[in-house]
């Protein structure tokens, strides 16, 4: 009587599409740096560069819209948003736009003035050189 060999399937295809399908997941996926919620155009400076920190309010203001943590809101919804923050020591990072109009500027400054927030730090883009 002739024993019956087990058949054992090749598993090679398999771990070559797995790891094909991992090479374009890692490859297509976007690494969000910051959390931007509008395109801006921000002035250029030769200032020193600092470096953000976790807990930093970051507020960003175009010519249309206005976006705190990346995430759009209407001037009404951000007083209420800084009446909300316990610690009025915290960074504020501002990402102004740079053909804003100063008079939107000057409200989300009398809303901060107004919730005693006056760590305030303007961002640029630096100068090529």
């Amino acid at each position: 009587m002739k024993k019956r060999e087990i058949l054992v399937p090749d598993i090679t295809p398999l771990i070559d599409v797995v790891f094909i399908l991992l090479i374009f997941f890692i490859v297509s996926s976007v690494f969000k740096k910051d959390e931007l919620a509008l395109v801006l155009n921000l002035p250029t400076s030769s200032a020193e560069e600092i470096e953000l920190k976790e807990k930093e309010i970051i507020i960003e203001i175009n010519d249309i819209k206005l976006a705190i943590y990346g995430k759009e809101i209407d001037l009404e919804n951000l007083d209420l948003k800084m009446n909300e923050i316990k610690d009025k020591k915290r960074n504020i990072i501002f990402k102004i736009d740079k053909d804003v109009k100063y008079e939107k500027v000057v409200k989300v400054l009398d809303i901060l003035q107004k919730n005693k927030l006056f760590n305030i730090s303007l961002i640029t883009q630096s100068k090529e050189k």
